[in-house]
């Protein structure tokens, strides 16, 4: 394997999900050079979500894949880090506590449900957001920030300081 392709194996292994003009910066290379290498490398992934090709390692399976691509959005994060705190809120909650007009949640939601990484509960004409598999969602979550479980940690241990001051 040349140099110049193990560096981006390297990069993508360690940026999962990284998308193509990411990539490019990161290394400093001409868009042509890492689509030359990005050809040849059998053990890398792509997938295209929501008009962006993200690169992954063969290690990862295709929600994996989806889930990371939607976790290095900003606002997608932002919600499915929500459903990581709340467990399950009402869209209505989760536009609010983000202060995003409900159309931007629900252009987020469309592919999060489509993926089946968030599902819609419905009960008594209610709908309550929740994820559909939120101990892998963290831990891919970690892979893409590894400083998010520190956050939340804090954020967490915020809350309950909170309810120990008011009980």
């Amino acid at each position: 394997m040349s140099d110049t392709r193990a560096r981006i194996y390297r990069h993508i292994e360690s940026h999962p999900g990284v998308h193509f003009r990411e990539l490019t910066r990161a290394l400093d290379l001409a868009t042509g050079q890492v689509q030359y290498h990005l050809a040849r490398l059998d053990r890398v992934h792509s997938e295209s979500v929501n008009g962006r090709t993200h690169y992954y390692t063969s290690s990862f399976d295709p929600w994996e894949r989806h889930a990371i691509a939607f976790l290095r959005r900003e606002t997608a994060r932002d919600v499915l880090v929500m459903l990581i705190e709340c467990e399950a809120a009402r869209p209505s909650e989760v536009a609010d506590h983000l202060d995003i007009a409900r159309s931007t949640l629900e252009h987020h939601l469309s592919g999060l449900v489509e993926h089946d990484i968030v599902e819609k509960r419905r009960s008594e004409g209610r709908v309550t957001l929740a994820l559909c598999r939120p101990d892998l969602t963290v831990e891919l979550l970690a892979a893409v920030d590894p400083k998010a479980p520190d956050r939340l940690s804090d954020r967490f241990t915020r809350l309950l300081d909170r309810l120990f001051e008011s009980g």
